[in-house]
């Protein structure tokens, strides 16, 4: 049966026995397995996953981190300042190896998960996106009687890539045997879990606990320029997050505000593309294309910009989101997805429909012509963030869904 608290963290009836004090006082060991985590290499992606586990370790949480890769894919390092096993498994190559990545991934490590519970018991697996690192728990769970949970992190919450075929039904079933396994399917926002039940049912146990942020690396910064006004975009180059639609609003604005420029952080396979397109708009000297930023200067890019926009068309939360808003910065995205739980719209934040250019350059130039206002919202973000959406936020309902998951 799903249920789901006020607070964000999943209940329900206890299936265990009762703790001893000895058990209680001692950390509770979580194994997390995921795809996502930073590396030496590559030290920005997985943030929203390794960042929390300091703020875990104040309730009394300890996490094991193991993170994995496909074998076609180039080795990783584990980073200094994010300690983790990085496991290399046999995955065929593209989304149609997905199905069976996860019977791959549990065969790779599960030597390495006996030796580790037979040191140190684990007392939970906590796997990230159902294939297929949710998968390979199921199997853990099942051979060594230690529940898990995974974390659904996007809108396509059943892996079929938004297509269809054969291949796409194959992920479907495997993603849904995992939801129907887990302890507890936890959601990033409202959206993701309406479409988890939608396709579930009762089936599922469920919990919605948000992404946390640093509110001390991403915290205000002094005044911008009021006469050039900085538009921000953060994500991957990819037409998915709307880059074209701010391109166009840009070119839009030329007459109303002469100064602005559009800087743009992140890398992807669609850079040509939207450069060229900035070039044809004719507006190639206002726009900046900055490349793959490590943190510390995406926030520093965030406190010197006027407004942050990501019009992204499938967005389950957007952890960029809420880190400019923890900058005091009005933030653009599009409604009808995960912002919708953080953003009220004209007040701590601004929603647009997916794809509404006309709506999109009207929010710009309402934002930049009246800067009271920008500044009132920007205000209005941070403290959204301060209340409800810092790391030690995200910490205390993870540790509730972790606590309810062994119970």
């Amino acid at each position: 049966m799903r249920t789901t608290s006020n607070s964000g963290v999943a209940s329900g009836e206890s299936s265990g026995s009762a703790v001893s004090s000895e058990e209680a006082r001692r950390p509770l060991h979580v194994l997390t397995l995921t795809p996502f985590f930073p590396s030496a290499e590559d030290g920005v992606t997985g943030c929203f996953v390794a960042e929390v586990i300091e703020p875990l370790t104040q309730r009394n949480v300890a996490s094991s981190v193991m993170a994995v890769s496909p074998l076609h894919y180039s080795r990783r390092v584990a980073s200094p300042s994010a300690p983790a096993d990085w496991v290399r498994f046999p995955q065929f190559p593209g989304n149609f190896g997905l199905s069976s990545a996860g019977k791959l991934l549990y065969r790779s490590v599960l030597g390495r998960v006996r030796q580790m519970h037979a040191q140190w018991p684990i007392d939970l697996i906590h796997a990230h996106a159902a294939l297929p690192c949710g998968h390979a728990a199921a199997l853990l769970s099942r051979r060594l009687r230690i529940p898990f949970v995974v974390t659904v992190h996007g809108l396509d919450v059943f892996n079929t890539c938004f297509t269809p075929g054969m291949a796409a039904r194959w992920r479907h079933k495997v993603s849904c045997e995992v939801y129907r396994q887990a302890a507890t399917v936890i959601c990033i926002s409202r959206k993701v879990e309406a479409l988890l039940v939608a396709g579930m049912g009762d089936a599922v146990q469920t919990a919605v606990i948000h992404n946390g942020v640093d509110a001390e690396v991403f915290s205000p910064g002094p005044p911008t320029d009021p006469h050039d006004p900085i538009i921000l975009m953060v994500g991957n180059l990819l037409k998915g997050k709307g880059h074209e639609l701010v391109l166009r609003a840009v070119e839009r604005m030329q007459t109303s505000h002469p100064g602005v420029q559009l800087h743009i952080i992140g890398a992807g396979p669609d850079r040509a593309r939207f450069e060229a397109l900035a070039a044809e708009l004719g507006i190639q000297n206002r726009v900046r294309f900055l490349g793959r930023k490590d943190r510390a200067e995406v926030a520093e890019a965030m406190r010197a910009c006027t407004v942050f926009a990501l019009p992204s068309r499938f967005e389950g939360l957007g952890c960029v989101y809420l880190e400019a808003m923890s900058c005091g910065k009005a933030v653009i995205a599009c409604a009808g997805q995960g912002m919708d739980d953080i953003i009220k719209h004209g007040e701590n934040g601004w929603l647009i429909p997916v794809d509404g250019l006309d709506e999109l350059a009207s929010g710009l130039d309402t934002l930049l012509q009246a800067p009271e206002r920008r500044e009132q919202i920007g205000a209005a973000a941070r403290r959204t963030i301060l209340d409800r959406l810092t790391l030690s936020h995200q910490a205390e309902r993870l540790a509730g869904a972790y606590t309810a998951a062994i119970s």
